[in-house]
């Protein structure tokens, strides 16, 4: 399994399985793993910045946290780039 860091935007590979600590971070920048910006539940658009109503309110999205509800996120899909979309539209609505 793999994610991308929230701040650095580099790779970071786990074992399927592995149990992620709350002093993990990133072999790159150090930003904290197990933090909000790292959920799966973290959304900007949601009340608290966070998709599980059952959460506790984090202040500091960046900050490794004591959240029990806290799955890894940003897993890494590779699909379709932006120039792939693009050309799909081009075909689809071409005269």
């Amino acid at each position: 399994m793999s994610v991308i860091c929230f701040n650095c935007q580099n790779e970071i590979h786990f074992s399927d399985g592995e149990n992620i600590s709350r002093q993990e971070s990133c072999p790159s920048c150090y930003a904290s793993i197990h933090s909000c910006k790292m959920c799966k539940f973290f959304d900007t658009a949601s009340y608290n910045e966070c998709r599980e109503p059952m959460a506790n309110r984090v202040t500091d999205k960046e900050k490794a946290n004591f959240c029990d509800y806290f799955k890894i996120g940003g897993l890494q899909d590779k699909g379709p780039s932006k120039a792939d979309l693009l050309s799909a539209a081009d075909s689809l609505f071409k005269k």
